[in-house]
Order: structure tokens, then C-alpha cells, then sequence
């Protein structure tokens, strides 16, 4: 995989000629788009939305469009929207290429970054999915201005997984941004490593095989608190996700009970939930159909120390 993310203005991306735009609709009417001057497909961003019968409206506006296999598929928005737009040039006339303008913090530090597409499948999240990646990812950190305070934090959060797992230094950094009084404005620095983080895993496994699992910490369960609550946005899953897996993590032997407390008081601190809102029970059920259930076997990425997880694995029944 190569580096394709490129950092600039929203106002100096060009577009060639034979593109087509999805866009969160959050945008129209605010001149961005339709400055481009391209046709453009609005869609809702939010997890209903998130499924194949979005998929089969946007390959309906495409052929009416008549978009072709060089037509890109340009995807405007936040990590829905994003996630969308990559699955859908994925699958439409086998394949054409698309880009993304990742405009929410969680969508520019992780969800538009890899290759991975995908929809929800009753609940179940990115149930059906693919590995494409994108021409380019452009990351214009001008949008996390007008973004409102939740859904900061829920990148925080997905910033702070990343640096649990290879930059402690990061990690400090973002935390002591986060929880202080200037959180509102995140420094680009900090957008840029864990970017530079997540490309770097990626291109050593592209698929998911090896190394790139350890960016699921916090996803086993937080995706699991999903699927059977929706008190929690995504990012706020993940924090819960993590504190889990710390408290696992020390249970295992794997964590020192003080680093994962440090966890667990570092996202209170970045306004960030720890407590899971269902029963154990629960969730259990929830995580045995988790897509990284494999071979009668489930995997945890568990926290060591601050900087650092592991891959765990252990056999699971019903």
C-alpha cells in the first residue's frame, strides 16, 4: 500500500473531470460542493443509513448518471460516509476508483485510512465489507473547527487507541490536549502521527492478517455495546472497548493493574465513557458473532503498556 494521504486546504483539492461526489448532506447549501461543480449524491450520515439499501439508491443514481469504470467516486464526510463510499466503488461495475475527504476527527485519523469499506447487517457493524483503497485521502484539519464537542472526543478516542498501541509519547500528548481547556482545537501534529501510525500497519498487512488486527483495540467489545445499545456513539463504543480490554488485559497477566487504571482514568479525563451500559451476559452474546470470530477461536488486542498491545486469542463458545 502506498502513502496516499495528502494535507492541505479543502479550497486547493482539485477534481478531474469524470467525478462523482457523495457528500454528508450536513454540507449542502454551504458552498464547498457545489463549488466543485460535479454531480453530487447527498445521503444522511448515520448507522441506519450505513446499509445496503443505501448502496443499491447510490448505484441507482450512478447509472443514471451514467458513471463509468473511470468515473471516481469521491466521498465527502465523516467515517460513514466514507466507509460508503469505498464499499460502494468497490462493488459498482466491479470496481472503479474513489477518494476521500475525511471531515470529521474520527474519520481522518482512522476510518478513512486503510482500505477497509463497509456497511452494517442488522446491527451488526461492518458486517459486509471490502479491502480497496482509496486514489487519495485528503485531510483538510480546517473541518475539526466547526465540529461539536462529542463528536471530537469520539476521534479522541480513536486517536488515543492508536497510540496506545505504538507512540507513548503521542499518547501523553493527546491526552493532556484532550482533557485541557483548549480540547476544541486539535492540533494537526497530533492528526499526522496517528495517521502515519495506522498507515504504517497498514502497509505492513493490508488485509488484515497479521498486524493490522492490533488496531482493533477496543472494537471486540465496543462493537458489541453497538449492537445492543445505541446510548453510545462509535468512538465512545471504543473507549468503553478499551477499558475493557485493559481490565482484561490485567486479568490475563498481560497489564500491570496500574497502567490500566491510568487507562481508564486518561479517557474519563478526556470526557470519554468507561462503563459498559448492558450486562456481561450480554455482551458475550454479541461478541460471538463479532467478524473476528475465527476457527472456533476469538481475538483480543489487549493493552501491555502504554505503547504497546498484544494479540490474544482464546477459544470461545456459545
Amino acid at each position: 500500500m502506498r502513502n496516499n494521504i495528502t494535507y492541505g486546504r479543502i479550497s486547493d483539492l482539485f477534481l478531474r473531470g469524470e467525478t462523482v461526489v457523495i457528500a454528508d448532506d450536513f454540507f449542502r447549501g454551504k458552498g464547498i460542493v457545489e463549488g466543485w461543480g460535479r454531480p453530487v449524491i447527498w445521503i444522511h450520515a448515520s448507522e441506519e443509513e450505513k446499509s445496503m439499501a443505501t448502496v443499491e439508491r447510490l448505484t441507482r443514481q450512478l447509472l443514471e448518471l451514467e458513471a463509468d469504470r473511470d468515473t471516481l467516486l469521491l466521498g465527502l464526510g465523516g467515517g460513514i460516509v466514507t466507509d460508503i463510499t469505498g464499499f460502494t466503488a468497490a462493488i459498482y461495475k466491479r470496481g472503479i476508483p474513489f477518494a476521500l475527504v475525511p471531515t470529521t476527527l474520527l474519520a481522518q485519523v482512522d476510518a478513512a485510512i486503510g482500505g477497509k469499506n463497509g456497511v452494517n447487517f442488522d446491527r451488526y457493524k461492518n458486517m459486509l465489507g471490502t479491502f480497496r483503497q482509496a486514489e487519495f485521502v485528503y485531510i483538510d484539519t480546517g473541518f475539526l473547527h466547526t465540529l461539536p464537542l462529542r463528536q471530537l472526543r469520539c476521534g479522541a478516542a480513536e486517536m488515543l487507541k492508536t497510540f496506545l498501541l505504538a507512540d507513548a509519547e503521542a499518547y501523553e500528548a493527546a491526552v493532556r490536549h484532550f482533557s485541557g481547556p483548549d480540547s476544541q482545537r486539535v492540533p494537526a501534529s497530533l492528526v499526522r502521527r496517528a495517521g502515519e501510525i495506522k498507515s504504517n500497519l497498514v502497509e505492513q498487512d493490508p488485509e488484515d492478517h497479521g498486524v493490522r488486527r492490533l488496531l482493533n483495540l477496543g472494537h471486540t467489545f465496543g462493537h458489541a455495546i453497538e449492537k445492543c445499545s445505541s446510548q453510545f456513539e462509535h468512538g465512545e463504543a471504543v473507549a468503553i472497548g478499551i477499558a475493557m480490554a485493559a481490565e482484561m488485559a490485567v486479568g490475563k497477566g498481560v497489564m500491570s493493574a496500574g497502567d490500566a487504571a491510568r487507562i481508564c482514568s486518561d479517557l474519563q479525563a478526556c470526557g470519554l465513557p468507561v462503563d459498559p451500559p448492558v450486562p456481561a451476559e450480554e455482551l458475550h452474546k454479541a461478541i460471538l458473532q463479532d467478524k473476528k470470530r475465527s476457527g472456533g477461536k476469538l481475538r483480543f488486542i489487549l493493552p501491555e503498556t502504554i505503547g504497546k498491545a498484544t494479540i490474544w486469542e482464546e477459544s470461545v463458545s456459545a
